[in-house]
């Protein structure tokens, strides 16, 4: 006799860490940028593109380097990859952390945050229409996302108020968006690249891309002291473990699946930025939205278990 084959198996455990490690780094961003803000006496979104152009370029470098140590010959993609690659990378780093930081500057981070969790709505609908196998929408898929998306517009409610305008919000949900398509990309450049390889050079280029941008607005950094490289070679790690680790799971795991795990990284900034920067929580809401965020997850992350006849 013939069983369901709709039934639905446990989440896909192999994923749950390195995904929660991705979005702990990512949500530690948030209070380590203000503070390299603070040390390197930064002001103005130039100065802030210029900063991230050379945290995203290191951070490329440092994979790079890793990756031709470990295969004993220098990490480049194939001659007929590298465009591919260089896509990635201006879409996933540049255009996205481009559009963050003007938009940043002309909203809240409240605000900010609650815009950048609606970035796993849109890579699951981007999965459905453009990835073949496991990508595809499910009633359970559907509802971890609000489930999800409710925990994030729960932990920001407070001070969430104000107009919409496309220099401030919009901006933001185009960063959000650069995102969702840059996991679609990663999906198939890894099909013919090595992630670490892509992941790499994705980060270098787009990081150069913006560290030129940067330069021709005016930005300028003034280092106050030792303690700020400290603070900078730590963003510059966080982006290579946690986009290197990311592209992984995207060449192993549905597009679709892997996103909802986004939900965590501005969970992990509110917590990280009232721990680091006594910055004041929302009581039980934190609590609440913990939970919704983590079913949410329970349940996009769920997928069919075929059994035997």
């Amino acid at each position: 006799m013939q069983k369901n084959s709709q039934s639905l198996s446990k989440p896909n455990l192999p994923a749950v860490l390195p995904a929660v490690l991705c979005t702990l780094l990512w949500g530690s961003a948030f209070p380590f940028i203000k503070l390299g803000y603070q040390a390197f006496d930064i002001s103005g979104p130039f100065s802030q593109i210029l900063f991230a152009g050379l945290r995203f370029a290191l951070a490329g470098l440092l994979v790079i380097l890793f990756q031709s140590v470990r295969q004993k010959k220098f990490c480049v993609p194939a001659r007929g990859s590298r465009l591919a690659v260089l896509r990635l990378g201006l879409v996933m780093t540049a255009a996205q952390y481009l559009l963050f930081y003007l938009g940043l500057a002309h909203t809240t981070g409240v605000r900010g945050s609650i815009i950048q969790g609606t970035g796993t709505f849109l890579t699951v609908i981007l999965a459905h229409f453009f990835l073949r196998g496991n990508d595809r929408i499910t009633v359970s898929k559907a509802a971890g996302c609000f489930v999800g998306f409710a925990g994030v517009v729960l932990v920001n409610l407070d001070g969430a108020g104000g107009s919409f305008s496309f220099q401030g919000e919009g901006l933001m949900f185009l960063a959000t968006a650069m995102f969702s398509v840059g996991s679609i990309l990663s999906k198939t450049v890894t099909e013919t690249v090595e992630p670490f390889c892509a992941a790499g050079w994705q980060l270098f280029s787009g990081g150069l891309v913006l560290t030129i941008i940067g330069l021709f607005g005016g930005g300028k950094l003034t280092p106050s002291g030792v303690a700020c490289w400290g603070i900078f070679l730590y963003l510059a790690l966080l982006s290579s473990i946690a986009f290197t680790i990311w592209t992984v799971l995207l060449q192993r795991f549905p597009a679709g699946q892997i996103a909802a795990y986004n939900f965590l990284t501005p969970v992990f900034g509110v917590l990280l930025s009232a721990l680091m920067l006594r910055e004041s929580l929302s009581g039980w809401k934190t609590a609440v939205a913990l939970v919704l965020v983590c079913a949410g997850i329970l349940l996009v992350s769920r997928v069919p278990h075929k059994q035997n006849q």
